[in-house]
């Protein structure tokens, strides 16, 4: 469909390139009897040149095509006005244009989801602190199973983690039951102060585009989704929306930021020779969870039974264990972590996997000085070594 509207408008545009011939008579164009003045002749050239600018805007800087995009619009339907008995079925192109510029003004304008991402995400920068180095001594008081997870994750003589930009695609459903929807998402975590979690994925349910927008800030957290940007389809909140994304944020810091595990909001407690118990607390906050490591070290599941699996409109909730089995460790600078894994609830009816995720990218320490990220320059992220 985005190549259909490129080619739309770009074929738009140069046809609009007859009316300036024929108002500056540089060739015959029978195909408009009417007269067109030089005047009108510069408004159906700005037109031209407007619809091969949105052209470019629309796959090149999507977040500002609904500007150029409606300019081009006003100036097109100008002149075909002005030419109406000969050019009059050039506004069915507009009809399409004027869908696109909604599409994109909802998409990506001020009002919409993903702006209130990058404005957050952008707040949320601009409090980047230098971080201390996760030395041997920090690790005193965690159980042998974490202490030995921080050092096969690279996390000792590195920086704390105070913030996090990862890429992932992956497939989520609403429920056993309900059709798969493959998505892009981009997502921020900050652990400064107030630990926040920014989620944003693009989804795609029945070739129709999807916005999904998980916000945790402060002491609340938002769920939101919107189908063609415009139509509300889950707007959740509340103390069981909080509670739930603060193990949501726990798990993140447990599998992606594990330098963090030195927190002393987290307690800790040795269950067996491949368990460790954790009570987080954030805020008013205070959830459980099970990690379960595997000989080698390594983090392989997150069990926790503080959050509950949400209905498809997000306005109720069931009581189920939530558990996030993960896999295939690779480095990302001096750092390694898993780049593979499920989210998943054990329902009455048995259990079964609504989201599967695969990590693309994650850069730490994000607009931290590279000095005070850490003793090995190679600590920046990069995309997993294969």
């Amino acid at each position: 469909m985005r190549w259909v509207v490129v080619v739309v408008l770009l074929l738009h545009g140069l046809i609009h390139l007859f009316g300036f011939v024929k108002a500056f008579g540089l060739a015959e164009m029978n195909q408009l009897s009417q007269p067109i003045g030089r005047s009108m002749g510069l408004v159906w050239v700005g037109a031209s040149v407007l619809m091969v600018a949105a052209c470019v805007a629309f796959i090149a800087t999507p977040r500002w095509f609904w500007v150029v995009g409606a300019c081009a619009l006003v100036l097109s339907q100008w002149a075909i006005f002005a030419s109406w008995s000969d050019a009059r079925f050039g506004s069915l192109a507009n009809l399409l244009l004027l869908a696109a510029v909604v599409f994109r003004f909802a998409s990506h304008g001020p009002i919409s989801l993903r702006e209130e991402f990058a404005e957050t995400v952008r707040a949320g920068l601009a409090m980047a602190a230098t971080p201390p180095v996760v030395r041997e001594d920090d690790l005193r008081a965690l159980p042998d199973l974490v202490r030995r997870y921080l050092r096969v994750t690279g996390s000792v003589g590195q920086p704390q983690v105070v913030n996090f930009r990862a890429t992932w695609r992956g497939r989520i459903r609403s429920s056993a039951s309900a059709p798969w929807m493959a998505f892009d998402a981009e997502q921020y975590n900050f652990y400064s102060d107030t630990p926040s979690r920014l989620f944003f994925m693009d989804a795609t349910m029945k070739g129709l585009p999807v916005d999904v927008f998980h916000r945790f800030v402060g002491e609340g957290a938002t769920f939101r989704v919107r189908l063609l940007s415009l139509l509300t389809m889950v707007s959740a909140k509340g103390p069981v929306m909080n509670r739930a994304e603060t193990v949501t944020l726990f798990n993140d810091l447990c599998v992606l930021a594990p330098s963090m595990l030195v927190d002393p909001a987290i307690q800790w407690q040795a269950i067996d020779a491949h368990t460790a118990r954790a009570r987080y607390t954030r805020g008013a906050e205070t959830i459980g969870a099970d990690l379960t490591f595997n000989d080698a070290g390594e983090l392989v599941d997150f069990a926790s039974d503080d959050r509950p699996a949400a209905s498809a409109d997000g306005k109720s909730f069931t009581p189920q264990r939530w558990t996030t089995p993960i896999k295939n460790y690779r480095s990302f600078g001096a750092r390694r972590v898993c780049t593979v894994g499920e989210a998943r609830y054990d329902a009455p009816t048995g259990s079964y996997a609504y989201g599967e995720f695969e990590l693309l990218t994650i850069d730490y320490n994000v607009g931290v000085e590279p000095t005070a990220r850490a003793r090995n320059p190679s600590a920046a992220a990069v995309a997993p070594d294969v």
